[in-house]
């Protein structure tokens, strides 16, 4: 996941709104959202290289996601995979996720830079390994990228607006107005760019919301939400190389109930 937009307690019906990238290179195996076979409990993609998630939540409520941090020249080869960071927050018991910050800061340098969203309706937090602090979301709009929480990159500045404006103004919600807001593929101006150690020719290629490029890009959209009756709506969209959706998966249940429905189309 390399961009998330998060609303908490900014819609008068879902008191939780993210709004997910994942980008990624195109020839990385890749499994749609789905209910995991052998843990049914946990919806989420699957990178079927190292056997992780990206984002993914559990029927008690749980939610994790991760986004890398843009760091070049930090990077080693034989760091643990952090898609398992997600999951082994989403399979852990109430005990171990009360200790999951703690065991975050103490697992720190196995992994490659990173910013874990994880909690549940009631709390949420982002931990960054690279400045082990992990901060609760209070009631707002934030958004994450590949640096730390709220960055002023003009991606984040402009994602946040837009689902902040849009929180305020949409008596009902429609999933599509979100879409769109992931589907944005304007560059920044280049005096506006990041500097984040690459070349700016690739800085301008990352600066969208919605990447597109034919090695590296955009792989879904996931649109999650969770209203004050603890139903979870979870959409996701896969995209090809060229942009072009090439599958969507929706999935609804209720946190409390347990009762789950599904559509694959």
């Amino acid at each position: 996941m390399c961009i998330l937009f998060i609303a908490v307690n900014q819609h008068p019906k879902f008191p939780l709104i993210i709004a997910a990238n994942r980008d990624e290179f195109h020839v990385r195996p890749t499994t749609n959202a789905t209910f995991w076979e052998h843990h049914k409990e946990i919806l989420a993609g699957k990178d079927n290289q190292a056997g992780g998630t990206w984002m993914g939540i559990h029927k008690d409520g749980s939610v994790a996601a991760i986004t890398n941090i843009r760091a070049p020249g930090t990077e080693v080869e034989d760091a643990v995979t952090r898609g398992e960071l997600v999951i082994n927050y989403l399979l852990a018991s109430n005990k171990k996720k009360k200790k999951y910050p703690q065991k975050l800061t103490d697992s720190k340098a196995l992994y490659n830079g990173y910013n874990l969203l994880f909690g549940s309706l009631e709390q949420l937090y982002v931990y960054n390994n690279f400045e082990d602090t992990c901060i609760p979301l209070e009631d707002g709009v934030y958004g994450l990228s590949n640096a730390s929480l709220n960055s002023p990159w003009p991606k984040i500045s402009t994602g946040r607006d837009a689902l902040a404006k849009y929180c305020q103004h949409a008596d009902v919600l429609d999933t599509e107005h979100l879409f769109e807001l992931l589907k944005n593929n304007k560059p920044a101006a280049d005096d506006a760019l990041p500097k984040t150690g690459v070349p700016i020719e690739i800085e301008r290629q990352l600066s969208s919301i919605f990447i597109k490029s034919p090695d590296y890009g955009t792989r879904s959209s996931t649109v999650l939400l969770v209203d004050h009756h603890q139903h979870v709506i979870w959409e996701e969209r896969a995209f090809n190389a060229d942009g072009e959706q090439t599958a969507v998966q929706h999935f609804e249940f209720d946190i409390k109930k347990d009762k789950i429905k599904n559509h694959v189309l």
